[in-house]
């Protein structure tokens, strides 16, 4: 008989060899599966690499060609189409697009340029339009005798929207005939519609067999002076994301730019999602510009506006049918807010485009620099025999920017290659500040002493931001095959626009600057002022920043000797109170609370800064003091996290001159502290008008009011309720009337007082508005005031 531990070794022992053999059956596996995998690495060779063929590369890597697949992508295939249009255009032979919103989702652009080659390409044996549509790196643009200037340059555009669409059509009239042809994910075929006249990606396909060429349908005929292309795409869901949608006001932004980058070119915009008003078809309307091209006349200027005058007519009986058709088609509050067709045309170029851009006052009027050079590019170009060779050829540059300065601080500065925008600059650009910056600098230094400019004053060096500061500007140049940086052509390359546009600028702005020109003197002054005013403003600002906030009694001593400011400590809540005048101000210092509340006082009206240079701005003591006491600097400067009081109250007397004061300083903060009030820091103090003193068992209790209409409505309710009250009522003439605990009671303490927020929802509306009501021009201002009499609202102001 076996012990018990006998047994236990026993099956210990079993268990060790069976794991062992489990074990080694696995390392055995692994070793032939190293075997194998040593052994495909050794036949590494041609057979393990892919090849794509023709648009696939393009719907694999789709971001090396549009960005992106959202929204940005979407909209970047729509810009390829409208700028093969829009190189039509350019080169003469186009003077009308039209970009249609179709219901169903797909994007038409159509042109009455030249279109499309509809001929046999004798490389490829395929139709102009196939390899247009299907090849990569094909086109007209790298020869140098069909477009002297174009937008598209990469030869991929269209192809590369081609192969990213569901599906795509294109029709084509030449030669008196509309020719037709249409693809699926860049692979041509025939499609079978149950309805012709709504096509659908969806339809039945019938891809055309590969190595085959593919004849165009002729599928109907024209006037053999009819000519021009249409391409309607679906983009594919399968390439693009489900946050991609297309952006009605980007397209408006960008086919208004295009309008005034290519003057008499009119673009028209169609969004069928907005019911019908009876317009004509695509076809009709750009019919109507074929008669016109050849009857020889120049294209209609037609204004910018939000309906076309066709649309205007019929819009009233449309409301009417829309009013009796089902709600359900567009319901109130519909997400539509534009109209149905939008045209845009204009003959001014890049100066109506600079005048379009312009938000307030103007310092200058529009300047133009304008002019053409040569230069030569060393490029590789296309033999006979299709091969390519480097050759050394003369292009033209023909420079067109126009500028002017107004009296804020912001730049808007915007540049364009053949009309494709370039939002990253590039030589053009770099040519252009380069110009600009020697010939201010030339004129600063010419008239120092008129200016009040210390050149021996080292940190008296105007810098480029202070020249930008206002500034608006329109930057083009169109040359024969420019280097991009990029498919998304954001910044320009060509090293040699550089040396043409800088050598431009310096001869003709300065000739501007100088006054020299015609014309220019007395504008060149203010543009300089202003420049030196911002130059000032820069260095104030530094020194300001130099600064630290209130710690010590030294920086307080630092301050205007008639700032009463509060105890340090309490910046969160800190309250800087501008006091008109210095018999409110000893009432303010009786009233205030010393830990958290400052005084300072001004004298009467202070300068209206929308009419002032920022120099003048700069030296009047009123303003000056308020800067430097807010302590966060100025205009372009100004870093709200230096502000050294959480609000900033006006408390001026409750008449007509307490909100003139008001208004000035609200220009002010506006013009040169903005942030103040878009973050809600600015206030003005609602002092009472009238007190009534209770009598009676209320005596020693006192009521205000704050308006005529209120103090009516309240003796009314006093004498209703038999409260007896003395009837000699003291009327506030200003806020040195009130004694101390007064004027705590009703405008200074947080738990009793009123305050009123200034704030500003709308910063373009604001802008206006200040030009309007605080500018030079009078007569728009007396023309608003009579326009907006009958809408006065007394309840909107306190007096």
């Amino acid at each position: 008989m076996k012990s018990r531990n006998s047994v236990r070794i026993s099956n210990f022992s079993t268990s060790y060899v069976y794991k062992t053999f489990l074990w080694m059956k696995t390392e055995a596996k692994l070793q032939v599966r190293m075997r194998k995998m040593a052994k495909d690495k050794d036949n590494y060779g041609a057979g393990s690499l892919t090849v794509l063929e023709g648009l696939d590369a393009v719907r694999k890597r789709p971001g090396m060609y549009i960005g992106t697949t959202d929204s940005q992508g979407l909209m970047h295939c729509l810009w390829e189409i409208i700028d093969n249009s829009v190189d039509e255009a350019l080169a003469g032979v186009c003077n009308h697009i039209v970009v249609t919103l179709h219901s169903d989702g797909s994007v038409e652009v159509a042109d009455n340029g030249r279109g499309i080659p509809v001929d046999i390409e004798p490389k490829t044996k395929l139709t102009g339009v196939e390899v247009v549509l299907t090849k990569l790196h094909a086109g007209a643009k790298f020869g140098n005798s069909s477009y002297g200037a174009s937008g598209g340059l990469h030869g991929v555009g269209s192809s590369v929207v081609n192969a990213l669409s569901s599906r795509l059509d294109v029709e084509v009239d030449r030669d008196g005939k509309t020719h037709h042809m249409s693809f699926h994910q860049g692979h041509p075929g025939v499609y079978t519609d149950a309805d012709p006249e709504h096509p659908s990606p969806d339809a039945p396909f019938k891809r055309t067999r590969k190595n085959r060429p593919t004849e165009l349908e002729i599928i109907g005929k024209v006037s053999p002076k009819t000519t021009g292309t249409r391409i309607r795409y679906w983009a594919d869901p399968e390439i693009f994301n489900d946050t991609a949608e297309f952006s009605y006001e980007q397209l408006i932004d960008r086919v208004r730019q295009t309008s005034f980058l290519v003057p008499g070119l009119k673009i028209t915009v169609i969004d069928e999602n907005i019911p019908e008003t009876g317009d004509e078809s695509v076809d009709e309307m750009l019919e109507v510009d074929d008669i016109a091209n050849a009857a020889g006349d120049e294209p209609q200027e037609i204004a910018e506006s939000d309906e076309s005058e066709h649309d205007a007519a019929g819009h009233e009986e449309a409301a009417e049918q829309i009013e009796e058709a089902d709600v359900a088609a567009q319901p109130q509050g519909s997400k539509y807010t534009h109209s149905r067709i939008e045209e845009f045309c204009h003959t001014g170029g890049v100066k109506d485009f600079v005048d379009y851009l312009s938000k307030g006052e103007a310092v200058s009027a529009i300047w133009r620099i304008t002019g053409e050079d040569t230069y030569v590019e060393e490029t590789q170009a296309v033999g006979d025999g299709g091969e390519l060779h480097a050759q050394k050829v003369t292009r033209n540059c023909a420079v067109d920017i126009a500028m002017r300065w107004t009296n804020g601080y912001d730049t808007t500065m915007r540049s364009f290659v053949n009309v494709v925008e370039t939002p990253g600059g590039g030589t053009h650009v770099d040519g252009y500040l380069l110009g600009l910056t020697k010939q201010i600098r030339k004129a600063i230094e010419d008239n120092a002493r008129k200016l009040k400019v210390n050149l021996k004053d080292s940190n008296m060096k105007v810098e480029r931001d202070d020249i930008l500061a206002g500034l608006v500007a329109v930057v083009t140049v169109r040359i024969a095959e420019p280097q991009f940086q990029g498919q998304t052509k954001d910044v320009l390359g060509t090293a040699q626009v550089k040396p043409i546009v800088s050598k431009m600028t310096d001869r003709q702005f300065g000739e501007m600057i100088t006054g020299s020109k015609r014309g220019y003197k007395e504008q060149s002054g203010r543009v300089l002022e202003k420049i030196v005013g911002e130059m000032h403003a820069r260095i104030q600002a530094r020194k300001t920043k130099e600064v630290t906030r209130r710690k010590n009694a030294l920086e307080s001593a630092s301050m205007p000797p008639k700032l009463s400011d509060c105890q340090p400590g309490n910046d969160d809540v800190a309250e800087l109170f501008i006091v008109e005048g210095d018999s409110a101000l000893g009432t303010a210092k009786a009233a205030r609370n010393s830990g958290f509340q400052a005084l300072l006082p001004i004298r009467g009206k202070i300068l209206n800064v929308q009419k002032a240079s920022l120099s003048q701005m700069l030296s009047n003591k009123e303003c000056a003091a308020i800067i430097q006491v807010v302590g966060a600097g100025s205009g372009a400067s100004f870093d709200i996290e230096q502000a050294r009081y959480n609000k900033v109250i006006m408390m001026t007397d409750a008449d007509v001159d307490g909100a003139h004061i008001r208004i000035l300083l609200l220009t002010l903060f506006y013009r040169y502290m903005r942030p103040l009030i878009e973050y809600g820091h600015v206030y003005a103090a609602v002092p009472p008008l009238h007190r009534i003193a209770l009598t009676g068992a209320h005596k020693g209790e006192y009521i205000y009011t704050y308006s005529d209409d209120e103090l009516a409505g309240k003796l009314a309710d006093l004498d209703k309720k038999h409260i007896s009250y003395n009837e000699d009522i003291q009327r506030y003439k200003g806020l040195g009337e009130m004694d101390a605990d007064q004027l705590a009671d009703t405008t200074m303490d947080p738990r009793t007082r009123m305050l009123r927020r200034i704030r500003m929802e709308d910063a373009e509306q604001a802008s206006q508005i200040f030009s309007l009501l605080m500018g030079d021009d009078v007569p728009p201002r007396k023309a608003f005031i009579v326009e907006n009499a009958d809408d006065f609202d007394r309840s909107k102001i306190d007096t």
